[in-house]
Order: C-alpha cells, then structure tokens, then sequence
C-alpha cells in the first residue's frame, strides 16, 4: 500500500494534479489557499485585489513584525476597493477552491488548515474527496486520524482555534495508527522555521496523544521551512511532510 501526503498546497493546483501518481490514495493536511505568497509576492488573493506592489508592503510589515501597522494599511486598501471585505475574500477563495478541488486526485482524505475556510471548501469537494476533521478513516488497514485547523496567534489566520476545541479533536480521534494533523506536536525543533526566524505554534494536546498512544507516524504540515523534519517521540516518528507548494512532489508512506 502507498499514500501520497501533502500539506501548504497553497494555491499549487497543477502539482496537486500530479501528487497522487503511484499511489493508491492521497492525503492532504491543510492550508489550500493562498492568500500572499512571501517568496512571489504577484500570487494569491491579496495581490489578486490589491496588486503585487501593496503586497509587498504588508509582507514587509509583517515579516518586521509590525502587525498593527499592516492591520491599519490593509483596512485602508479595504475601504478604497469598496464593499464588504469578506465578500471580496469569499469570491477569490472560491475561485482557488474550484481549481484545487478540480485537480486533486482521488481518492482522497482531507483536513483543512489555519489559513482555509471550510465552510467555502465543502461547497467544492467531488466524488472521492473526503474531509476529516476530529475523525478516524481506515485505509490499507491502518487506521488514520485527522485533526484540521490550526491555534490561536497573534497572525489571526482564519481558521485558528482555542487550545480546548483543539483538544477535544485529538481525543475523539484516540488510538490510530497514523496521526495527522495540520500543526505540529509542541517540540521546539519541529516548530522553528529557520526563513521566517520564528517558532510557530504547536499543539501540547497532540504531543501527549502521541507520548501516550504511541501511533506508528505523526504527520504534519504547517512550518514551510523547518530546524528539523523529523523528531521521534517513543516508537513514532514525527515528520512534517514538507512546504508542497515550494516543493512540488508528496510524502510517500508505504506498508
């Protein structure tokens, strides 16, 4: 048996075309959309509205950390343009919706991350596509349980969480054999991404399930260019599965 793993697709829809080639299913961790590209500023949904030059602005002031700085120019940008920002965001996401979900192959298995919108996802899912989120789904005989979404930070991304709904997802997921989430478990190295220079959140919730329920892999997604990809927690190997839309190419997982 064979699966194709991928998380950050980002927008990345002519790779995802490609990522379940030689395998028997795919499984995705989240992050679909795109909404600025730091390395292209010219991509995703901010500069799709905004042009290329605003976004490299707000990229700028929030990478120096300045984010009510970049808060108060994007409401800015947001009062010009004129109506409803949510309706603007809402229309571009749907868009990148319909081309992620057009490409993806099936069968798939799904959760969402911090930056999706899972309420606009659900309206472009196709036969075959399965989204999980605090679930267990059986494929090749292991068992695989999904936990989506990401914590709160100071970034505010849209589909973060508080600590105990997080949690409750990780329970109900309880024993599996591969753990899949979007975010990390909570060990320093597999947090700290060494572009940005900063740590990102990871969940403790995840990291005591893991010490206490030992599955064969923890895989995840969410730090795009980590201190390290792999850490071992007792018998299971933790492994983030690698920034797809910089990379390209999937995590393969054979039994």
């Amino acid at each position: 048996m064979r699966i194709h793993v991928v998380s950050d697709v980002h927008g990345r829809a002519d790779a995802l075309a490609r990522a379940g080639d030689g395998a028997d299913a795919l499984v995705c961790l989240g992050d679909l959309l795109l909404f600025v590209d730091y390395a292209d500023h010219s991509q995703g949904i901010f500069p799709e509205l905004f042009g290329a030059e605003k976004a490299t602005e707000y990229v700028g002031l929030r990478t120096a950390g300045r984010f009510d700085e970049a808060r108060a120019m994007s409401a800015g940008l947001w009062a010009a343009l004129g109506g409803d920002p949510r309706e603007h965001i809402e229309t571009a996401a749907r868009r990148q919706y319909e081309r992620i979900f057009s490409a993806m192959p099936t069968p798939a298995y799904l959760t969402y991350g911090n930056v999706d919108l899972p309420r606009l996802g659900a309206d472009h899912l196709r036969p075959g596509q399965r989204v999980l989120d605090g679930e267990v789904v059986e494929i090749g005989g292991l068992r695989f349980g999904f936990v989506g979404g990401g914590l709160r930070t100071r970034y505010r991304t849209p589909n973060e969480i508080d600590d105990e709904e997080f949690a409750r997802k990780v329970e109900a997921v309880g024993e599996v054999d591969v753990l899949c989430c979007h975010i990390p478990p909570a060990i320093p190295e597999l947090l700290y991404d060494v572009v940005a220079r900063r740590f990102e959140r990871g969940s403790e919730a995840t990291l005591e399930a893991i010490r206490r329920t030992q599955p064969r892999f923890a895989l995840f997604g969410h730090v795009h260019q980590p201190l390290a990809g792999r850490a071992r927690v007792g018998r299971t190997e933790c492994v983030n599965v690698g920034h797809f839309r910089g990379r390209g190419t999937p995590f393969a997982l054979e039994w």
